[in-house]
């Protein structure tokens, strides 16, 4: 079994547990996770880790994503998409007061950092237990609101497929946790006629977009389903250290080895190319200890950046080490 990554043009219809299994028996292990789930009726990017890469899942969750979409003005559903039943419709003259302008001016203001009341029938757990079947089980789900970026939010292009509907493809660029259904929702709302997602297809996560994406059937004609084995990986996604054997040694012991000035959390390879672990650096001062937190969702903690940083006599610890694993 190879661990890696397989980047996943996901179909519609499907949960992102059903592509988790289908990839379990291509790979032939249950050692695979997905960094970020899809709703049955978006398609595009998913991220699955096998093996010991299933270790690095919660790193890339974290990273930023960017969507299309559709976004039909004139109706709300209960769940704000396409999949719930309509809980109110506007009438074809509110819809066609609506006018282009409104709604890039709106959009704009759903533009940057903002406080998003995620939808009711998303997987954040709510007393230990996820909202979506809190929402389907009749209760009335009150979620908080909370920070996202949306670093664009852009309209492509509009449509009426009736007098009391108006059709807008727009493109999304966003940090971890942030909602499309729920920008439909607000875009919506601040119209006043009510919005909702028709279509949604995620086309990046992190440095992984469609380009590198296979679909189900694609990997399963191949002779190893993982399409990025972890070394492959990690150069991907992180700024790289290659390290030498006595440093490989050190990090396999669980000590820290020397700074080397790179900031975030960066990969460190071993001399014959293999992964070794996930570094963070600190100043001499610090406890070596990773937080491990991601927001479960999908933002950029785990990120690797290579830009620079003042080593200033501080250590590189071990955020996750491979070669631990075997």
């Amino acid at each position: 079994m190879t661990s890696g990554l397989a980047i996943v043009d996901k179909p519609a219809g499907w949960t992102s547990h059903d592509v988790v299994g289908r990839m379990r028996r291509l790979a032939g292990t249950r050692r695979v996770g997905h960094a970020g789930t899809l709703d049955p009726m978006a398609t595009g990017v998913l991220v699955l880790g096998v093996g010991a890469a299933t270790r690095l899942l919660h790193h890339l969750v974290l990273t930023d994503k960017s969507y299309d979409a559709t976004v039909r003005l004139g109706q709300a559903t209960a769940t704000d998409d396409a999949d719930g039943d309509v809980v109110s419709a506007a009438t074809a003259a509110d819809v066609t007061d609506v006018t282009e302008v409104a709604v890039r001016a709106a959009m704009s203001a759903l533009t940057g950092p903002i406080q998003q009341v995620p939808s009711a029938v998303s997987a954040i757990k709510v007393d230990g237990e996820r909202a979506y079947k809190r929402a389907r089980a009749g209760e009335d789900v009150q979620l908080a609101a909370r920070p996202v970026v949306v670093a664009r939010f852009d309209a492509l292009r509009f449509g009426r497929p009736d007098a009391a509907l108006f059709d807008v493809d727009v493109r999304v660029e966003c940090s971890s946790g942030t909602y499309v259904r729920a920008l439909a929702r607000d875009l919506g709302a601040a119209l006043g006629v009510g919005g909702h997602l028709t279509a949604l297809r995620r086309t990046r996560v992190g440095p992984f977009d469609l380009t590198t994406a296979r679909t189900l059937a694609d990997l399963a004609a191949l002779p190893d389903p993982v399409t990025l084995p972890l070394p492959d990986a990690l150069r991907a996604a992180f700024a790289v250290r290659q390290l030498d054997a006595a440093q490989t040694r050190e990090l396999s012991f669980g000590r820290p080895i020397e700074a080397a000035g790179l900031a975030g959390t960066y990969a460190a390879l071993g001399p014959d190319g293999s992964a070794v672990a996930l570094l963070r650096e600190d100043d001499g001062k610090g406890d070596g200890k990773g937080d491990g937190k991601g927001d479960g969702d999908g933002g950029d903690a785990g990120r690797g950046d290579a830009g620079r940083g003042g080593s200033g006599g501080g250590r590189a610890r071990a955020v996750l080490v491979f070669a631990a694993a075997g």
